[in-house]
């Protein structure tokens, strides 16, 4: 048992953690997905449609990930202050995606919720929705993720810019992003 405990944590750090960058499986740039979600928190649905005219940023995590908690949930945080003008003014819109493909039972809507309180996450989340007897999500599917974390830039006509898997190069995803902010 306990080796079995230590395979899954080393294979959960190896699979989350941010150091591990990697470029999506699918082709980039693409036309963006919409997705399919069962839930959301902290505001009204938002289709892909909805946000057309902004650049989007997806970031796809779980509530217990490692390199989310560690990477992408305060590299958001960062980018929601850093860009807090272009937000304000309509010009990007900031996505997550609580996509949940192991632990269905623990990653609920409810412990999300406390979730989201806990680390002051106002942005808009959505629970990807689940098909029965599937146990990877529908958004993650037609995103084709690797994992979580990982995160796609969507620009103004809905084509997906940017996507990677993991932790990646910051320096070099904000000037993608400033870039399709036209900053």
């Amino acid at each position: 048992m306990r080796l079995l405990i230590s395979t899954f944590l080393l294979l959960a750090v190896c699979f989350t953690h941010p150091a591990l960058s990697k470029p999506s499986h699918m082709p980039v740039p693409r036309p963006a997905p919409d997705w399919i979600i069962s839930e959301w928190i902290n505001g009204d649905a938002k289709t892909l449609e909805d946000l057309r005219g902004k650049v989007v940023i997806v970031d796809f995590f779980q509530l217990w990930c490692p390199g989310c908690n560690a990477f992408s949930i305060p590299l958001l945080k960062r980018w929601e202050q850093v860009f807090a003008p272009e937000i304000e003014a309509g010009k990007l819109a900031v996505i997550s995606i609580h996509t949940v493909f192991e632990g269905h039972d623990y990653q609920n809507p409810n412990k999300l919720k406390k979730f989201l309180k806990r680390k002051k996450i106002h942005h808009l989340v959505g629970v990807d929705r689940h098909r029965a007897g599937e146990r990877v999500p529908r958004t993650m599917r037609l995103f084709g993720t690797r994992g979580t974390p990982e995160m796609a830039f969507i620009d103004q006509t809905g084509v997906i810019r940017f996507q990677e898997f993991g932790g990646f190069n910051v320096d070099r995803a904000e000037r993608v992003l400033r870039n399709l902010l036209g900053l």
